[in-house]
């Protein structure tokens, strides 16, 4: 087993793996053991109890974090002509609809999030295979297929996240990046954890929230009491 540089070995010796952390502790610790000189990304993994490959299941939806991700997104727009002024008041970075299309067909992907009027999604579908394996596709329980692009631009520029479970049944998303106040990013961890609770599915058996743990981009996992979440 290679031996860790005595830097990383300082970093890991400060999070006790034996130790389960209130949401509060372990952002505190979060900042301790950053190591990056970049203005990392707080994540938050929550293993959940379900079997992703049922409908029923597979959990998704979105969430407006009160302190905000501390990155700018950029939002591409699929619209019709006469609400393209709206989505660029919006603060929409991409808006059209068939020269958009094209434009991904090319291979171009370089956005955050895609948000599409329910009646483009026939041509939006066209490059599904695209935007899908990405995490682009727009879905309604995300909120990124609605007829009122303007407020869906505005909900994403403020906050918004967007979040699905993986084939292993783990929810991963930013909470908020290693400059943020550590209670800043424990109201931002519970309002992510809040609105998973509230998205158990009723067909879940057993323990819903498995686990739960908080890391830095680069830096170590710091487990999470889940009894502590409130």
């Amino acid at each position: 087993m290679a031996k860790l540089p005595k830097k990383r070995k300082a970093v890991e010796d400060k999070v006790d793996r034996t130790k389960l952390y209130t949401i509060p502790e372990a952002m505190t610790l979060v900042k301790q053991v950053n190591t990056t000189k970049f203005d990392a990304s707080v994540d938050i993994h929550v293993r959940l109890g379900v079997d992703p490959r049922k409908p029923d299941q597979a959990i998704r939806g979105s969430v407006t974090l009160p302190h905000g991700t501390g990155k700018v997104k950029r939002v591409a727009v699929f619209c019709t002509p006469d609400k393209e002024a709206e989505a660029k008041a919006a603060g929409a970075d991409y808006v059209g609809l068939e020269e958009l299309i094209q434009k991904v067909q090319g291979g171009w992907t370089d956005v955050d999030v895609v948000i599409a009027m329910p009646q483009v999604m026939g041509q939006v579908g066209r490059i599904g295979r695209i935007l899908g394996p990405r995490g682009l596709m727009p879905n309604p329980k995300t909120g990124t297929v609605t007829q009122d692009v303007a407020a869906a631009v505005g909900d994403v520029k403020g906050g918004k996240i967007s979040f699905r479970v993986d084939k292993y049944g783990i929810i991963h998303a930013s909470v908020g990046r290693i400059s943020f106040d550590p209670a800043k990013l424990a109201d931002n961890a519970n309002e992510l954890l809040g609105a998973l609770q509230r998205l158990k599915p009723s067909s879940a058996k057993g323990t819903y929230m498995k686990s739960v743990s908080v890391a830095g981009t680069m830096s170590p996992g710091i487990k999470v009491d889940i009894k502590t979440i409130r």
